[in-house]
């Protein structure tokens, strides 16, 4: 059994759950109620306050804080939590609320993550596994990642917005609307420029898959995205095209990022 290391200078509440092989290092400040996974490192530095889950070897660099009180006026001090899943690496001065009592109570980050020095991650949002947030990219509350997205550097994405499973986001966007699981996004105010082709090769995407989605492309670029999807989705397509017309036709507050004329 792998010995938990707690440095002498590091403020751990007795009621705090540590987990086997953690390694909490100097000046580290954890809560009552957090709960640590095994393995998990936080090098030093680190608050981890509120209701917060840190799941199994995730790793946790200087000066993040993770769990305090949403950045949002509405809050009022309810029980809301932070659930963070396994093996992510969390670096230096990244941000990760709980959720609202009016977003559902709780923000959850999936497995096997990167968030890069100075990312944000709002209250009420729903990341997914393998999401790579670039520097000082911040999510805005209420959002959905889906697995596999990648958010460029200096980007923002807006409360509410979706982003489908396979997206990438250019640096230096704003990002209004939600954007089609493969699609790529680039531009001071976002649009859709494409598919994310270096993703889908690297998944094993096939030829037939690629060119059936970028034929789909084309044909929602000519009118309503969801008029247009819902007559696509009478049709046979594979399971790609398939989970695009879904995600597109699921419950949404915002419009789509429309293909760049």
């Amino acid at each position: 059994m792998a010995e938990t290391v707690i440095h002498p200078s590091a403020v751990v509440d007795p009621a705090a759950r540590i987990g086997e092989g953690c390694e909490i290092g100097p000046f580290c400040v954890i809560g009552p109620e957090i709960s640590l996974g095994r393995g998990v490192v936080l090098k030093s530095h680190v608050v981890v306050t509120g209701e917060t889950r840190i799941g199994d070897e995730t790793v946790v660099f200087p000066f993040a804080s993770l769990g305090e009180v949403p950045q949002d006026l509405k809050f009022r001090g309810e029980r809301t939590r932070l659930e963070i899943g396994a093996r992510n690496r969390i670096r230096e001065y990244v941000t990760m609320n709980p959720g609202t009592e009016g977003g559902g109570g709780v923000t959850r980050v999936g497995d096997d993550g990167l968030f890069m020095a100075g990312s944000h991650v709002a209250h009420d949002c729903r990341i997914g596994d393998r999401v790579i947030l670039v520097n000082n990219a911040s999510v805005a509350g209420h959002c959905v990642l889906e697995d596999d997205v990648i958010v460029g550097g200096l980007s923002g994405v807006h409360q509410w917005v979706r982003i489908g499973r396979g997206a990438m986001i250019g640096a230096v966007t704003m990002v209004t609307a939600d954007v089609i699981p493969f699609g790529l996004v680039q531009g001071p105010r976002g649009h859709l420029d494409g598919l994310n082709l270096v993703g889908l090769k690297r998944r094993g995407a096939s030829r037939e898959d690629i060119h059936a989605l970028r034929d789909m492309l084309g044909q929602l670029g000519r009118g309503s995205f969801r008029d247009t999807a819902r007559q696509l989705a009478d049709e046979d397509h594979g399971p790609m095209v398939r989970e695009v017309l879904d995600f597109i036709l699921g419950p949404s507050d915002r419009s789509f990022l429309a293909p760049h004329p």
